[in-house]
C-alpha cells in the first residue's frame, strides 16, 4: 500500500539584508519562488548596491556561513534559507558606513511662521484633539494639583526643624533614623526637601549636591528626602546590641 505524501514548505522567508554600508541590517520578506537575478534587483532597491556587482552569502543566527546565492537562474527556495538568517552583500560598490554617518545627511528645516501654517504636523494633531498643553481642563487640573502639593509640603515643614529626631519612612525601603540637619528649598530640584543625616551610612551625599553645601555631615550619611516621608519624633540612635567587649 502506498501513500501520496505532500512536503509543503512556506512561500515567503524573512531575511535581513547587510552590507559594508549598513550593518545593522534591513529586515524584509521575499517569495522564494524569486529567482537569485530577481532577489539582486529588489536588494539594489533596498541598499543603493549595484545587483551587476554584488554578491550574496547566507548567514545563519550565529554568523555562520550557510551558502552564497551564486546562480542568478536559481530560484531562492532552491537554497537551504531560512526565516530570520542574513545575507550578507559583498562586492557591492558601497562604504564602510555610508548611510550610517547621519552628518551627511541634508537638514530639512522650516520657519516657525511655515510650522504655524501646517495642518499636518504634530502640533496641529495635537491642537485638533486637545492633547497634552493644549487641553487647558487638563492643565487647570494638573496645576491645581502641584499648588495642592506644594501647600501640603509647605505646611509639613513647618513641623520639622533643624536638629528634630526623625525616621524617614519610603514605600518599599527599610525606614532609616535619623537628625534633619536642613530643611528648605534647594537649587538642584523644585519644591520644599529635608536634608537628613542618617545614624548608619545609608545615604547618598555628604549633605552636599552639584558643588553646594547645604549641610554638613560624613560622605554616605546625608539625604535629601521629601517632606511627606518625614517623621519627626522621639526616635533615639537604634542599639544593635555590641557591648563593649563585642566588635
Amino acid at each position: 500500500m502506498s501513500a501520496n505524501i505532500q512536503v509543503i514548505t512556506p512561500k515567503y522567508v524573512t531575511l535581513t539584508i547587510t552590507s559594508v554600508a549598513n550593518m545593522f541590517g534591513t529586515e524584509r520578506r521575499f517569495e522564494k519562488d524569486l529567482t537569485i537575478a530577481q532577489l539582486k534587483g529588489k536588494i539594489e532597491l533596498l541598499s543603493g548596491a549595484s545587483s551587476s556587482t554584488m554578491k550574496l552569502i547566507v548567514y545563519n543566527k550565529d554568523r555562520k556561513m550557510i551558502c552564497a546565492l551564486d546562480n542568478d537562474d536559481a530560484l531562492l527556495g532552491s537554497y537551504p534559507v531560512e526565516n530570520d538568517m542574513t545575507v550578507h552583500i559583498e562586492n557591492s560598490g558601497l562604504h564602510k558606513g555610508e548611510f550610517e554617518d547621519v552628518s551627511k545627511v541634508e537638514k530639512f528645516e522650516i520657519s516657525q511662521e511655515q510650522y504655524d501654517k501646517r495642518t499636518d504636523s504634530v502640533r496641529a494633531f495635537k491642537e485638533r484633539n486637545k492633547i497634552g498643553r493644549f487641553n487647558e481642563e487638563e492643565l487647570a487640573i494638573r496645576e491645581a494639583q502641584r499648588k495642592k502639593r506644594e501647600e501640603e509640603e509647605r505646611q509639613k515643614t513647618e513641623s520639622i526643624k533643624v536638629g528634630d529626631r526623625c525616621e524617614v519612612r519610603i514605600v518599599e525601603q527599610p525606614t532609616k533614623r535619623g537628625v534633619v540637619k536642613y530643611v528648605g528649598l534647594t537649587d538642584f530640584k523644585p519644591g520644599h526637601w529635608i536634608g537628613v543625616q542618617y545614624d548608619e551610612p545609608h545615604g547618598k551625599n555628604d549633605g552636599s549636591v552639584n558643588g553646594k553645601q547645604y549641610f554638613e555631615c560624613p560622605n554616605k550619611y546625608g539625604a535629601f528626602v521629601k517632606p511627606q516621608f518625614v517623621e519627626v519624633g522621639d526616635f533615639p540612635e537604634e542599639d544593635f546590641g555590641l557591648g563593649d567587649d563585642e566588635m
